[in-house]
């Protein structure tokens, strides 16, 4: 199993793990995620969600062969079912990040409450590259955490950042060493165990209502818009260049769409 969920002393761990693919993420890992958070909210031991990776890899986003047979993004798709239960999660969710973070492996850190970096961690969110668009309300968020300027260097150009930038952005609690970030996390996911269950829950609600719904319409929004660009000849373009291991020529795109006025 590529994702692996334990609970051990009120800290349920949800590890993505398949190192071989950089943890990229399938359908499959995308419903035992899901189905993980469901776990985890359901039992009542759990004090707190801490979501981890491999050593010098978190994620490297989707698993594009993977991704690109997906049926659709709607609301009961794997990645829909994950963003949602990731974004409604009642517990306190704590990530601890190293290496590289990307696409949906930079933009799920969002909507965890407490978020550990490397000072090896790379992130970036490359949706207009392959020819689509931000997702897991990052559209909304970045921008509203790191201004307008800093999120269109991210979003628009794909722009990678380091750990230190990400928590200059709000993007992140704090940074440390590589060899301390697990356990680290791991200590800060245990003080929830000292902690009242029913004030945390209420504090993490009252934290996120402002913005809750607006998230939940954006996320929506941008899953509309993703599919809607899946199998277009953008897209189709810019997986081919990757698998291809050649820059993409969006401009022969743009020129076979031309009408022929001769």
């Amino acid at each position: 199993m590529s994702i692996r969920y334990t609970v051990d002393q009120g800290i349920a761990r949800l590890e993505i793990a398949r190192p071989e693919k950089r943890n990229a993420l399938t359908q499959a890992m995308y419903t035992a995620l899901a189905d993980g958070l469901d776990a985890a909210a359901e039992d009542e031991s759990v004090r707190a969600i801490l979501i981890s990776g491999q050593p010098g890899i978190f994620c490297a986003g989707n698993d594009l062969h993977d991704f690109m047979q997906a049926a659709s993004l709607g609301a009961d798709s794997p990645v829909l079912r994950f963003m949602f239960g990731l974004a409604r999660a009642e517990k306190p969710v704590v990530a601890a990040v190293g290496g590289d973070a990307v696409g949906i492996g930079c933009t799920l850190l969002l909507h965890c409450d407490l978020v550990y970096l490397a000072e090896d961690a790379r992130l970036s969110m490359p949706f207009v590259s392959l020819g689509l668009v931000p997702e897991f309300a990052s559209s909304l968020l970045v921008p509203l955490w790191a201004g307008h300027v800093r999120a269109a260097e991210k979003l628009l150009l794909g722009t990678p950042f380091s750990a230190s930038e990400a928590l200059a952005m709000g993007l992140a609690t704090a940074v440390m060493p590589a060899s301390q970030v697990l356990e680290y996390s791991l200590s800060v996911a245990g003080r929830f165990r000292e902690l009242p269950p029913g004030g945390v829950r209420e504090t993490k609600r009252l934290l996120k209502r402002g913005q809750a719904r607006l998230v939940e319409e954006t996320i929506g929004e941008e899953a509309r818009s993703f599919g809607a660009r899946l199998g277009g000849p953008e897209v189709r373009e810019a997986v081919a260049a990757f698998f291809e291991k050649r820059p993409p020529d969006f401009a022969r795109i743009l020129q076979s769409c031309k009408p022929d006025t001769a």
